[in-house]
């Protein structure tokens, strides 16, 4: 039996309004014009998943693509490939790859063992897809997945890191291991070198009713002198719109590498404490000098600016617990 993610009961996270529009976007054409991004960055959408259970032993995942891209930072495992996913919690078990080898449609065999588990399929970071086909045995269950803990998603904005840029595969970046460990639905806004607190995207993201907006756009500043011109007229923006909106702020990680990075910390710190001040009891700054740790520092990156598996691992652990605290009490 064949099912494909328009179908239900597969659901479709990580695109915003799919159910309604049915269309593999994150940010609809005219928005990426009026915020000077892409269109082909607001067609990809790294985060995404297609979710179900099924008791199916085995199960074949096909991934039909519009796009085949070469990104010399990243190989086509973490770019152009999706990534197939099993259980939920302790049971969580990464089962490989559909890798698309150089073709727009590519079929992968995956053996999930016996009992009814969820499966998670996440979409490439940096291609156009075009449809997620799942097939099962004619006599296999395929339920709708297991429901997240935190239903209202957890909307990152930012640069190429948030985007996912370079871990090894699409469940590796940071965004996606702690929605992961919260069990939150989650939505992926970092736009590649196009990230720069573009005011004009906030009431779209706003209507996306977020649980937690997380402000990480630092590394696509061109310098600090936009960053201060910027930085904390977004977070006003997004205050004077929702006043109970929980805001998250991160400086870059690779703090020992940026270019002004003591100064760009120190311009998202102030928008921090200026809205402390100002009395507002629903906004958290993560310090990026924080973010890998003290050991092996110069281990956790690609080029000196993207994490690897390593870098993205070390950020997850310092971002979870923050995170963690501020849905258990809103």
């Amino acid at each position: 039996m064949q099912y494909s993610m328009f179908d239900s009961p597969l659901q479709v996270c990580g695109i915003p309004d799919f159910a309604r529009s049915r269309e593999i976007r994150r940010l609809p054409p005219e928005l990426c014009d009026a915020a000077s991004i892409d269109r082909h960055l607001g067609r990809r959408v790294p985060g995404a998943r297609v979710r179900f259970r099924t008791d199916a032993e085995t199960l074949s995942v096909t991934l039909k693509m519009a796009t085949f891209a070469h990104d010399a930072g990243m190989s086509r495992y973490a770019c152009s490939s999706a990534n197939v996913c099993f259980g939920s919690g302790e049971t969580y078990r990464f089962g490989g790859l559909v890798d698309p080898c150089d073709d727009l449609i590519r079929t992968q065999e995956f053996v999930k063992g016996p009992g009814l588990e969820d499966v998670t399929i996440l979409f490439p970071r940096n291609e156009a897809v075009v449809d997620v086909v799942i097939e099962v045995a004619d006599d296999a269950q395929v339920l709708p997945p297991t429901p997240y803990r935190y239903e209202r998603p957890i909307l990152f904005f930012g640069s190429s890191i948030t985007e996912g840029g370079h871990a090894a595969v699409a469940s590796n970046a940071y965004t996606a291991l702690v929605s992961r460990w919260l069990d939150s639905d989650y939505l992926n806004f970092g736009f590649s070198g196009s990230c720069r607190g573009q005011t004009v995207l906030g009431e779209y993201f706003l209507s996306l009713d977020p649980s937690v907006f997380v402000l990480d756009y630092d590394h696509n500043a061109p310098d600090a002198a936009f960053l201060r011109e910027t930085h904390e007229p977004f977070y006003q923006y997004l205050r004077a719109n929702r006043p109970d909106l929980p805001i998250l702020m991160l400086s870059a990680p690779n703090y020992d590498y940026l270019p002004e990075a003591e100064e760009r910390r120190q311009i998202i710190e102030q928008t921090y404490k200026n809205a402390v001040a100002a009395g507002d009891q629903n906004v958290w700054f993560i310090d990026g000098r924080m973010l890998f740790g003290t050991i092996d520092r110069q281990s956790c990156t690609t080029d000196t600016t993207h994490p690897n598996d390593l870098g993205f691992y070390r950020m997850a652990t310092v971002i979870y617990p923050v995170l963690k605290s501020i849905l258990e009490r809103n």
